[in-house]
């Protein structure tokens, strides 16, 4: 498999493009896209990886990445591709010889958001570069609407079955399903990662 481009994130079109690949011309009004990230994270957390979730994400990008530079994929079902990237992904994950990465799931307000923004790393320079993407991240958090700002926030605020009760409440304040809220939330993380990786590189 060719190595594909690190730190990247769908645009409008590209995100469009990937669910209507998943969908395999039936509209699922995003519930391909969120049933393939379940599934992906289910895979990583039985192989004990300690952040299935982000994993999943980074997963659905390289293929979504893949989608955009070819135009296609043929050969397997989405879900068998999605599978093949997964265990590449995985390999690497076991290759690394530091696992402590942040997990969306290990801090709150802001740092859970942070965490999974796909951004450039500098290992040699931890402490510096996560400043300097706080900072980023700060700078484009004010950028939102503060009721998309408010509700992300709120989306990955908690721990566990705490975080899944506030979801269900923050999808009824909004008059939204849970499925509809995952999906808002999953576009604006994908904005505030594009904004975020920008300000980062100009820095």
């Amino acid at each position: 498999m060719a190595q594909l481009k690190k730190d990247w994130t769908p645009n409008p079109q590209a995100f469009r493009q990937f669910l209507n690949w998943l969908d395999e011309g039936v509209d699922s009004n995003g519930e391909r896209y969120l049933e393939m990230r379940r599934r992906l994270g289910r895979y990583f957390d039985r192989r004990n990886c300690s952040s299935p979730g982000d994993l999943a994400d980074e997963t659905l990008n390289r293929v979504a990445r893949k989608l955009e530079e070819k135009g296609e994929i043929v050969g397997a079902t989405p879900a068998h591709y999605c599978y093949i990237v997964a265990k590449f992904v995985f390999l690497e994950f076991g290759r690394r010889s530091e696992h402590n990465q942040t997990s969306l799931d290990d801090n709150p307000g802001a740092s859970r958001v942070m965490a999974g923004l796909a951004v450039p790393s500098q290992p040699d320079d931890d402490t510096l570069a996560k400043e300097k993407l706080f900072d980023c991240l700060e700078r484009c958090l004010g950028k939102l609407q503060s009721e998309d700002r408010e509700m992300i926030l709120d989306y990955y605020r908690g721990e566990q079955r705490a975080k899944i009760e506030r979801r269900s409440n923050l999808a009824a304040r909004l008059g939204l399903t849970m499925n509809a809220l995952s999906i808002r939330a999953c576009r604006l993380r994908s904005k505030l990662e594009i904004c975020v990786s920008a300000c980062a590189q100009r820095k």
